[in-house]
C-alpha cells in the first residue's frame, strides 16, 4: 500500500468528526452517527483504494451506508485491495451529551488482514511497548499489574488503569483497587483509551475490561503500529451469538493476538477527535467559518506516528466535505 493514503485517512476522519461535531451536547446520538457516517462516506469515495468494510455501521439491512460488505473508494484496476474497519463516531453518546472521549476513527490493512469481528462484546487487554511481552489476558490481573509495573519501573501504586464505567466490571474495578492500582474510569470510547496506553503524556498504562469486539479489532491496529500489546477474547453473552462465531469459524474460547486481529506487517490507523479525550482533542469551531481538528495516523511497516493539528476554512472546502 502506498505510504500516502495515511494522510488520505486523516482527511477521512477528520471531515466525519467535523461534521459530527456540530451535534455536540445536542442530545441526538443518532444524527451525531449519520452525520459522521456521511462525512466519510463522501470523503471514502476520493481515496485511490478498492476496500470492503469489514467492520462498518452493521449488516447492510442495518445500515444504509457503511455497511459490513459494501465497497468503498475509486476502486481502480490498480488501486489497492484493502480491508477497512470504521467507526465514524466512537462515543455516540458522548457527543451527544456534550462529554469527551469521542472520536472518528478507520484502521485499514491489505484485503483478508483484519479480523472480521461479529458485533458483540470482547475481553480485552492493552498495554504499550514497554510492557508488551510481559502481559496475558488469561493471567490474573494482579499478575498484569506487577508485570507491568515491573516493565515501567513504577510501583503497582502509580499504575493508572483505564476501565470502562460499566456494572459489569465491579470484579475487575475491585481487584486493581485490592493491588493498590490507581484507576480512570470512562463512560465511552475504549478506542481512545487503548490507543492511550502506547502515548507516556496521557497518563494511561493499561487498559482492561469487556468492550466491543469491533473496536477492539480497530484497537489492535493502532497498538500494532505502536509497537504495544492488546489481546481479546470474544464474550458471547447469548447462544445466538456463540452459533454465530462458530459458523465464521471463530474459536470463542482462544485469546486472540495481534497477529490474529491484524495478519501480516503492514496496516494503517487514523484517529480524529471529536470530543477532547485523553489522546486526542477534539473540534474546535474557532470563527469566521473555520475549525480547527487534531489527528493521530500511524503505519506498522515504518512504526511512523504523526499527531496532525489542522485548520479548516470552511468556506473554501469542496461541497463533499461539508
Amino acid at each position: 500500500m502506498d505510504r500516502n493514503l495515511a494522510l488520505d485517512l486523516v482527511r477521512v476522519t477528520e471531515t466525519a468528526a467535523l461534521r459530527a461535531a456540530k451535534f455536540m451536547g445536542r442530545g441526538d446520538k443518532n444524527a451525531a452517527d449519520q452525520a459522521g457516517v456521511d462525512g466519510m462516506r463522501r470523503m471514502f469515495d476520493t481515496i485511490d483504494i478498492d476496500g470492503i468494510v469489514v467492520i462498518g455501521e452493521g449488516e447492510m439491512d442495518e445500515a444504509p451506508m457503511l455497511y459490513i460488505g459494501e465497497a468503498v473508494g475509486k476502486g481502480g484496476p490498480h488501486s489497492p485491495k484493502v480491508d477497512i474497519a470504521v467507526d465514524p463516531v466512537e462515543g455516540t453518546t458522548s457527543v451527544a451529551n456534550g462529554m469527551p472521549n469521542s472520536i472518528s476513527v478507520i484502521a485499514m490493512a491489505p484485503r483478508g488482514c483484519l479480523l472480521n469481528a461479529p458485533d458483540m462484546y470482547m475481553d480485552k487487554i492493552a498495554v504499550g511497548p514497554k510492557a508488551a511481552p510481559y502481559v496475558d489476558l488469561s493471567a490474573p490481573v494482579e499478575d498484569n499489574l506487577k508485570a507491568t509495573a515491573g516493565a515501567l519501573g513504577k510501583s503497582i501504586q502509580d499504575l493508572t488503569i483505564a476501565i470502562l464505567n460499566r456494572d459489569r466490571h465491579a470484579g475487575i474495578i475491585e481487584e486493581c483497587r485490592k493491588a493498590g492500582a490507581r484507576i480512570k474510569l470512562f463512560e465511552n470510547g475504549d478506542v481512545d483509551a487503548a490507543v492511550a496506553t502506547c502515548v507516556e503524556e496521557t497518563g494511561v498504562d493499561m487498559l482492561l475490561g469487556i468492550g466491543g469486539a469491533p473496536e477492539g479489532v480497530i484497537a489492535a491496529a493502532a497498538l500494532k503500529c505502536m509497537g504495544g500489546n492488546f489481546q481479546g477474547q470474544l464474550v458471547p453473552f447469548e447462544e445466538e451469538e456463540e452459533e454465530r462465531c462458530k459458523k465464521m469459524g471463530i474459536d470463542v474460547s482462544k485469546i486472540l493476538t495481534l497477529d490474529d486481529m491484524v495478519k501480516g506487517p503492514e496496516a494503517y490507523f487514523a484517529a480524529t477527535g471529536i470530543s477532547d479525550g485523553a489522546l486526542l482533542k477534539g473540534v474546535n469551531f474557532i470563527g469566521n467559518g473555520m475549525g480547527k481538528t487534531h489527528s493521530v495516523v500511524m503505519r506498522s511497516e515504518s512504526g511512523t506516528i504523526r499527531f496532525v493539528e489542522a485548520i479548516h476554512n470552511f468556506n473554501r472546502k469542496p461541497l463533499y466535505a461539508f
